[in-house]
């Protein structure tokens, strides 16, 4: 099993968002995360990266499972995350995490 390292709270704090029909999305983050844990209250639709916003068509999430993320590659500034409702509102949470 592969263990997950928190970053600083002081670069890189929990921030979580709330999401309805509409996509909500967190504060961002500076480049450098590997990756972000994702857990939400319900499920819902997911997306990663700069400017980013939830469609339907993004990567959907069961609700209160912790899910690691993959920060893109091609990120050099702020980041995010978006999210957007399957079929009930909800607040999604998120953590940024390096590898080890």
């Amino acid at each position: 099993m592969e263990f997950l390292n928190p970053l600083s709270d002081t670069n890189y704090p929990a921030r979580s968002a709330s999401y309805t029909g509409s996509a909500g999305v967190t504060s961002t983050w500076p480049a450098g995360a590997q990756a972000v844990m994702v857990w939400s209250d319900q499920a819902c639709y997911v997306l990663v990266g700069e400017g980013v916003t939830a469609t339907s068509a993004s990567t959907p999430i069961p609700p209160f499972t912790p899910i690691p993320f993959k920060v893109p590659t091609n990120v050099s500034g702020q980041w995010r995350v978006s999210a957007i409702r399957v079929s009930t509102d909800g607040t999604i949470y998120c953590k940024p995490i390096n590898s080890q």
